[in-house]
């Protein structure tokens, strides 16, 4: 299987999404230099940090926390269109297992019950092909063990991109879309939402109004980035 695998690898060399060079063998998608250098925001480690903050007055969540910052034209920009966009999907959970790998001793994950990916409209995910955001909740599910619900919440309608919306557009776009899959009982659950990106706010908050019915729930929130590096 080596030879079959070295073989392979002289005409289809695995290289790394952000800088295009070779990949080592123990290397997954990204180079050891290119992951070093991604600007983390080690939110996790923060109490009331900034993105805890933009939920204030909106939503009462636990915890919240992006693994790192977004800014246009950067590394992070490249890896967020390599899994939305040019179909890199085990990207996703290669990122995932990174978020969660380097924030499981900070004890983020205690107490969390489920992960619930924020879901695509079927519309969509047929287009794609896959949802990122249940990509990167496998991921942190393969390292902290805490189950995924990938069908925890339904998205009911088709909406349009968030791209270059205002953040009343991104509001209103996604306002009522989701409802709760009454099959799973999430009573006096602790439950993760995961995201690729955090912006506005307005989708995680959308998707916390779906789940606000169920007694008891607590909710706290990860996605792999959140916009505006320092």
């Amino acid at each position: 299987m080596s030879i079959w695998n070295d073989c392979w690898e002289l005409f289809f060399p695995r290289c790394c999404v952000i800088c295009g060079k070779r990949l080592l063998k123990a290397e997954r998608d990204l180079c050891i230099q290119c992951l070093a250098k991604l600007p983390r925001t080690n939110l996790h480690q923060q109490k009331n940090n900034e993105m805890e903050q933009a939920f204030w007055g909106r939503f009462p969540i636990e915890r919240a926390s992006a693994f790192l910052y977004y800014s246009k034209g950067g590394d992070v920009r490249k890896l967020l269109y390599a899994l939305k966009y040019y179909g890199h999907r085990q990207v996703g959970e290669v990122l995932g297992r990174y978020m969660a790998s380097e924030m499981v001793d900070a004890d983020f994950f205690n107490g969390i019950d489920c992960i619930i990916p924020v879901p695509l409209h079927p519309q969509k995910l047929r287009i794609r092909g896959y949802n990122q955001s249940e990509l990167l909740a496998r991921g942190v599910s393969s390292v902290t063990g805490i189950p995924v619900l990938t069908d925890g919440l339904c998205r009911e309608q088709h909406t349009e991109t968030q791209t270059h919306k205002s953040q009343y557009g991104r509001w209103k776009n996604v306002n009522e879309m989701f409802s709760l899959n009454t099959h799973y009982s999430l009573k006096d659950k602790h439950v993760l939402l995961v995201d690729d990106v955090f912006t506005t706010g307005a989708t995680l908050i959308a998707c916390a109004d779906a789940l606000k019915s169920v007694s008891g729930i607590r909710i706290s929130v990860l996605t792999l980035a959140m916009a505006g590096e320092t």
